[in-house]
């Protein structure tokens, strides 16, 4: 079973006990979040729109990681101007939990609790 979910202005493609790297959320490691599916395939079955309310992919924050490093260089000809620049990226990384259907149907992973235990949850949608 796997779920199409949107965060960071991207989509994607989590299963149960996959780590993925999206936009930092705003939330603290160790804390977890609620994701609302676009698309969730579960074998035969493709659950999409309505047939997905109430549903749900949860994750945990596992920490921040650095995405990679872009070097820039501008220059004017002639005129003796020239700039480096960098920038590196910095990312959450997520462990999916599980992804709820509703009706009580779904898959999770055995995935330990993280550090603090049971945090506080947030909704991203």
């Amino acid at each position: 079973m796997y779920a199409v979910i949107a965060t960071g202005g991207k989509q994607e493609r989590v299963e149960a006990g996959q780590r993925v790297a999206v936009e930092l959320l705003g939330d603290e490691p160790g804390a977890e979040v609620r994701f609302t599916p676009l698309l969730v395939v579960d074998g035969e079955r493709v659950l999409v729109g309505g047939e997905l309310e109430g549903s749900s992919v949860a994750a945990r924050i596992v920490g921040v990681v650095k995405g990679p490093k872009i070097r820039g260089f501008t220059y004017k000809p002639k005129t003796n101007q020239r700039r480096h620049y960098g920038h590196r990226q910095r990312y959450h990384e997520l462990e999916i939990l599980a992804i709820d259907l509703p009706g009580g149907g779904g898959l999770a992973a055995d995935v330990p609790p993280g550090p603090g235990g049971e945090t506080a949850t947030t909704a991203e949608g």
